[in-house]
């Protein structure tokens, strides 16, 4: 793979460089790594690790104000490729395990609110997985999601609510909390867990009516960087191609869907925004994207390179 939007992509910040080199250009590891290595020195990476705090956190707060509190910055610097070694990284993780109250072996940021929420505790999983913390609660976390799939194979942070269905939002932070910690742990544990879960994905063709064929959610066929809390199409792709999964035929029509949005430079568009209090913005003005073209482009290679399963029945 070569031309214009690869250049465009390696000439942008190293977090855009690094994964551009790795899962585009099929660079050796030596390359992409050693331009990983600059993510907490130059750029982004450095902006926000130079933001944090002398107690270790973001914002003044462990999950809120959103988008600078604890969590939301250090997901957003996972998802920059920072160096899972990275000391204010691991120090920031740290004070999310020990500043939180714990329920039934979870974590709450709420006083008073004994409420282990599915969806924060997938994504502080994902975060206490990537960065090196040698903690026990971090396999505490990962069993209370393990234990609390449902009967459809995703998951609700209001199953508390005695909710029925599984949540799109909160099954993709658990998903990707999982598999983190699967790639750190090698739990084999967590395998049927994380199938299941994409399972839901498609049968709901990642992102229609299992019953009606219809969009569940316009908002989910927009693609949004960085994601937050929310799921749609593209982020739900990714899932799949960072963790391994074979192309599934009934994912066909939302790779089709990313397909449709590249622009006629090759691009894809910046896509909007969640509001929020941010410490910078990405990719400011009216721009190609260049997270949406990586992520677009890297979902469709792994996509066009295997041919999709036809589901089992």
């Amino acid at each position: 793979m070569s031309g214009p939007v690869l250049d465009w992509l390696v000439a942008g910040d190293p977090a855009i460089r690094w994964q551009a080199e790795r899962d585009l250009l099929d660079r050796v590891p030596a390359i992409w790594e050693e331009t990983r290595t600059r993510v907490g020195l130059t750029g982004w990476g450095r902006r926000l690790l130079d933001l944090q705090d002398a107690g270790g956190t973001w914002g003044g707060g462990l999950y809120s104000p959103k988008w600078i509190s604890t969590t939301y910055t250090l997901l957003l610097l996972r998802r920059l490729g920072l160096a899972p070694s990275n000391d204010k990284a691991i120090a920031g993780c740290e004070r999310l395990l020990d500043d939180a109250d714990w329920v039934e072996g979870g974590v709450s940021y709420w006083s008073g609110r004994s409420l282990a929420e599915r969806c924060v505790n997938g994504m502080v999983l994902s975060l206490v997985s990537y960065f090196d913390v040698h903690d026990p609660r971090v396999d505490s976390i990962a069993e209370l999601l393990l234990s609390v799939t449902m009967s459809d194979g995703g998951w609700n942070c209001r199953d508390y609510q005695d909710a029925t269905h599984s949540s799109f939002h909160t099954t993709i932070s658990v998903l990707e909390g999982l598999t983190e910690w699967r790639r750190r742990t090698g739990a084999s544990d967590a395998d049927v867990a994380i199938r299941r879960g994409q399972d839901f994905m498609f049968d709901h063709r990642m992102y229609r009516s299992h019953h009606t064929g219809e969009v569940i959610n316009d908002a989910w066929t927009a693609f949004h960087f960085p994601p937050r809390w929310h799921y749609d199409v593209l982020r739900g792709l990714d899932h799949l191609q960072d963790a391994g999964a074979a192309p599934d035929s009934r994912a066909a029509d939302a790779v089709e869907l990313v397909r449709s949005r590249r622009r006629s430079d090759g691009r894809w568009a910046k896509g909007p925004q969640y509001s929020g209090e941010t410490f910078f913005t990405l990719e400011p003005g009216r721009v190609p994207g260049r997270w949406n073209t990586l992520r677009a482009l890297r979902v469709l290679k792994w996509w066009d390179q295997r041919r999709p399963a036809t589901p089992y029945m």
